[in-house]
């Protein structure tokens, strides 16, 4: 049995401390103006889901800063655009509504975390409504607001993710290189691969 293995509430605030007393009423039920204007600004979301199960799944999801829509203080509106259909967060939220989101501004230390109850949408005027570069929303993710709070800039300023001088050069991940690896391929598949997935970048935003 490992004896370092925490079990219990008890044994977890041993560890990190007793919560910070009236900090939890930073959290509120809906989407105030202080959390509209940062979502207006921001171009970038980790949308987290589960299955019936359980089993997470986190995904990015990006557009211009405001792709994401307060329509009032209780809902959210989420354009989805093309993508590589797997569909692991829709199947999740068709099984198990609860979602939780994380908004991203640049060169900005705190996020806004969202959390709540989400349905897919293909009504044709929304779909319509969130058009962008001529296509209209593949979908639209409507999310009911429960929980509403910032976080503080503790993990940007410790990861210095907006510190350009740490960024690496021309860092990229070939999926051409993954497969062959994976598939024992030779470098042929390497190039045909990289170069579908750089047309479908160009041409299927």
């Amino acid at each position: 049995m490992n004896s370092h293995k925490i079990q219990s509430l008890e044994q977890l605030r041993a560890v990190i401390g007793d919560e910070i007393p009236g900090l939890h009423e930073k959290n509120i039920d809906h989407v105030d103006e202080f959390a509209r204007d940062f979502i207006e600004k921001s171009p970038l979301i980790v949308l987290s889901t589960a299955d019936e199960k359980g089993r997470m799944d986190a995904s990015p999801k990006g557009d211009a800063p405001g792709f994401v829509e307060v329509l009032n203080e209780q809902t959210l509106l989420i354009p989805d655009r093309p993508g590589n259909k797997l569909a692991y967060g829709h199947q999740n939220i068709l099984s198990n509504p609860n979602v939780g989101i994380l908004f991203i501004v640049p060169n900005t230390r705190e996020t806004l975390r969202i959390n709540g109850r989400a349905e897919l949408s293909c009504e044709p005027d929304l779909l319509h409504q969130f058009a962008a570069r001529n296509k209209p929303a593949t979908l639209v993710i409507r999310v009911f607001v429960d929980e509403c709070f910032f976080h503080c800039g503790k993990a940007m300023l410790r990861s210095k993710l907006w510190d350009r001088s740490t960024w690496q050069e021309n860092f990229r991940v070939s999926f051409g290189e993954i497969f062959a690896a994976r598939k024992i391929a030779g470098s042929d598949a390497v190039k045909s691969i990289d170069q579908r997935i750089e047309a479908d970048y160009r041409d299927n935003l």
